[in-house]
């Protein structure tokens, strides 16, 4: 059975995937109440959401055998890349009118997403770059 190989993109997608953390914020000595905050909270189930289905569209592929898959177009994973982007961005003005927006060393969940989705979109570039050359 020939198995396509795993490109450049779809390895920086499976990357990105992998950087989509919980977050947890706050209550160091001296602050106030500990504000902590996950995935699953608010916006940010479409972040975790976006992480499952890159996975989901890195595994496709290889689970459907030599058979193309119509689903697997670099539009999927732009689409995924746009939900991921929207559940950060909605999820950071959530966490800004908190007060629990900051820098890496007090939010470093927020920061680590922010590092996977731009890491997905450059994968995204990519797929579109491999699928045009053909």
């Amino acid at each position: 059975m020939h198995r396509r190989p795993l490109g450049r993109g779809r390895r920086l997608a499976a990357l990105a995937a992998c950087l989509l953390p919980w977050w947890q914020f706050g209550g160091a000595a001296g602050e106030l109440t500990k504000l902590q905050g996950n995935a699953f909270e608010g916006s940010g189930i479409l972040v975790f959401f976006a992480a499952l289905a890159t996975i989901a569209l890195l595994a496709l592929p290889y689970a459907a055998g030599d058979k193309p898959v119509a689903i697997d177009r670099p539009i999927s994973y732009a689409a995924v890349a746009v939900v991921g982007w929207i559940g950060l961005v909605v999820r950071a003005i959530d966490l800004a009118t908190k007060g629990a927006l900051a820098l890496p060393d007090r939010a470093p969940g927020l920061w680590l997403v922010a590092l996977g989705l731009i890491v997905l979109s450059r994968a995204v570039y990519d797929l579109a770059r491999e699928s045009s050359a053909r």
